[in-house]
């Protein structure tokens, strides 16, 4: 009896340990956790980009590099008029190819705010000039259910010094795997600017990750972009001699 009561006992300390763990974690723990889980050290990927408005629909298939969170390169493998171009961030420099023009250009941080290839997506939520950890300060608001995952809702807010448009970011971060779930972008007057849902979520390797994301603009509900992965490797054999300038020309 006594050592029934002893193991009953142990195993609520137990769980009252691995929830006071769990609850103590900080905002800025759950995003590097995040930014670990759907980023990996390095990562290849193929994806297809959706412009879907009313009167036209597009599709731009590209690949993507990546290196932590300083380097990436992006290839627009599709249509044709665009096949070829290349971005690249390396550390603090954002650079676009265009091979029409056979020009390499060096984007100012004016043009991080700008539409992606006509889509509802920045230039820098592509190429992420912004670091979502160094750039922000983090808060948890609360805890909620979203698509019958329980998650964390963390409220980001810019730095006095930061070179973002946003006024503040709402994010819902999966608690099981650390996903990015859903994400708000609001403006310098408190006004939801867009909304990411990020669906599909599927195993990779050993990872648990999210293949298809949707921008919603608040202002036009009529339009929408799709973001579709169909090939995705973590932690490839990749350095930063890959990111250069000179492989913006080459890369295929």
């Amino acid at each position: 009896m006594i050592n029934t009561i002893k193991k009953a006992l142990s195993l609520v300390l137990l769980l009252f340990i691995v929830a006071s763990t769990s609850q103590a974690q900080s905002a800025e723990e759950i995003i590097q956790k995040m930014e670990d889980e759907m980023r990996g050290e390095s990562s290849y990927a193929e994806m297809t980009m959706t412009i879907d408005r009313p009167r036209y629909t597009r599709e731009i298939s590209m690949k993507a590099w990546a290196l932590g969170e300083d380097y990436s390169l992006i290839l627009i493998t599709s249509p044709a008029r665009d096949e070829g171009t290349t971005y690249l961030k390396r550390q603090n420099e954002i650079w676009n190819y265009v091979p029409n023009i056979d020009r390499t250009i060096k984007m100012p941080p004016s043009m991080m705010s700008q539409s992606w290839m006509g889509s509802d997506f920045t230039n820098d939520d592509l190429v992420r000039e912004s670091s979502t950890l160094e750039d922000y300060d983090h808060s948890i608001l609360r805890e909620e259910t979203l698509d019958d995952r329980e998650t964390w809702v963390l409220e980001l807010i810019p730095k006095p010094d930061a070179a973002i448009v946003w006024g503040k970011v709402l994010m819902w971060v999966d608690k099981e795997h650390y996903i990015l779930l859903k994400e708000e972008n609001y403006d310098q007057r408190g006004q939801v600017e867009n909304t990411i849902h990020f669906s599909e979520i599927t195993e990779i390797g050993n990872r648990v990750f999210p293949t298809k994301m949707l921008m919603q603009p608040a202002d036009n509900p009529e339009q929408k972009t799709i973001m579709e992965y169909q090939k995705l490797e973590f932690d490839i054999d990749i350095d930063e001699s890959f990111f250069t300038q000179q492989n913006m020309r080459r890369v295929r």
